[in-house]
């Protein structure tokens, strides 16, 4: 296909960037890691900054060099091969978009709660995330297709949304709380990291782009670059209006719909109306979004392993990946609390991620990165997992059993599948080289 007529191009895929990370997450993130970081999360979002920066380099570099739809799993496999290891990685992923789509149900029903006249209460909380999951596999079952077209206006309307409210509660900016005194101690802004770059964790869809897009070996990166860089800035200073607006103790008790919360000081009444609004439409969207995409395909390569042809074609008209992905998750709204839920989202991401660049070291002759950037990638994400783990087990008894139990549970999965499907998670790249070889020595 000729470049010009390609979808992508710097500023289109930046906006893409951009729309995939400011959604669901810093409604749900400001609150819970302010809880946790006080006003250092301000600096704990610009670590976290790094970090997705760091990690963007990398797999802006493995996208160029196997570009594919497939992304993340596309270099899991391409780095440790078409083994074990890399099928359990693969299945944690899955899981790893269930507990994260868990989070944005929970959150959307928490911030549904504050309408009732009896304040948020957990029943509520579970009765419109239940709900708003269930409207949401019947949307997608029945295809309706006016929600995706309606996801530029929603990735607008967000973004207005909170550069309104904070430019305007920056007039309004207490300085007494950014006292550093009221601070916890400093550790508690790594303790932290795990949410913040959840906030972040959407650039990668940015990679799913790479077969779309002008010029990837110049474009890629650069889009990458440009769309973090923006969005963190727009995250500190969302966090400077939220801290200079709401004392700690407001934060903490408001945590799960603090960014609302903030907005009443400015605008009152009709302020945190407005915020709460705003983040039932970016939860709901980024409901829609991930329900129709990630869970069935996402359920289709961990059972049958083969992407391509399926992701075309089949995965769409098949309710079963959806039906069973809603179901797993329903579990996880009734039994957590979204503190938890997100916690554990949190964590699962970076360690996904982790391992995607601790791979890239083997390929990366291939892929000509720069090594150190590759490795402070690995230690930036595998230490924020580990601050985050050692955090959340003083809250949740038995956490890192979860955690590890996670992986041995991905692990068995994935050999019961070969066993029973006799499936294997392949290498796209490779097949899709291998297709256009056939195709073109049948043209000769």
């Amino acid at each position: 296909m000729d470049a010009q007529k390609k979808a992508f191009g710097l500023w289109s895929a930046v906006f893409l960037g951009i729309g995939s990370m400011v959604g669901a997450g810093i409604f749900i993130v400001i609150g819970q890691a302010g809880a946790i970081a006080g006003n250092l999360v301000i600096v704990s979002f610009l670590i976290a900054g790094v970090i997705a920066l760091l990690c963007g380099y990398s797999l802006s570099k493995l996208a160029v060099r196997y570009p594919s739809r497939g992304g993340i799993i596309e270099y899991l496999v391409q780095s440790y091969g078409e083994g074990f290891f890399s099928g359990a990685l693969g299945v944690l992923f899955y899981i790893a978009q269930l507990v994260a789509l868990a989070a944005v149900a929970k959150s959307f029903g928490t911030y549904a709660a504050t309408y009732m006249v009896e304040g948020v209460s957990t029943t509520f909380t579970n009765i419109f995330a239940l709900g708003v999951l269930a409207f949401f596999v019947v949307v997608n079952l029945v295809g309706a297709s006016f929600v995706a077209k309606a996801e530029s206006i929603i990735v607008v309307i967000k973004l207005v949304a909170l550069l309104a409210f904070t430019v305007s509660a920056m007039f309004f900016i207490k300085a007494s709380n950014f006292n550093p005194s009221e601070a916890p101690s400093y550790i508690h802004l790594l303790y932290a990291l795990g949410l913040t770059f959840f906030a972040f964790q959407g650039f990668s869809v940015i990679t799913n782009s790479v077969e779309d897009m002008q010029s990837p070996s110049k474009t890629m990166l650069k889009s990458m670059i440009l769309s973090i860089i923006l969005v963190g800035v727009l995250y500190i200073a969302v966090t400077v209006a939220v801290f200079g607006n709401l004392s700690l103790a407001e934060i903490i008790k408001s945590k799960d719909f603090a960014l609302a919360q903030a907005a009443e000081p400015v605008f009152g009444e009709w302020g945190f109306k407005i915020i709460a609004a705003t983040a039932l439409l970016a939860t709901a969207s980024a409901i829609n979004a991930t329900l129709y995409a990630v869970t069935q395909i996402g359920y289709t390569l961990a059972k049958e392993g083969n992407l391509p042809k399926v992701y075309e074609r089949n995965v769409f008209r098949n309710s079963e990946g959806l039906i069973i992905s809603a179901l797993l998750i329903v579990p996880m709204i009734l039994f957590f609390n979204l503190g938890e839920i997100a916690a554990i989202a949190s964590i699962t991401v970076l360690l996904i991620q982790g391992f995607t660049h601790t791979g890239h070291l083997f390929v990366i002759k291939e892929t000509k990165a720069n090594y150190g950037v590759v490795i402070l990638a690995i230690i930036g994400t595998f230490s924020a997992a580990g601050f985050a783990i050692y955090y959340t087990s003083d809250s949740i008894q038995h956490f890192p059993v979860y955690i590890v139990g996670a992986f041995i549970f991905a692990f068995v999965l994935e050999v019961l599948l070969r066993l029973i499907n006799n499936r294997t998670i392949e290498k796209q790249f490779a097949q899709e080289v291998l297709e256009l070889e056939k195709k073109f020595i049948k043209g000769v």
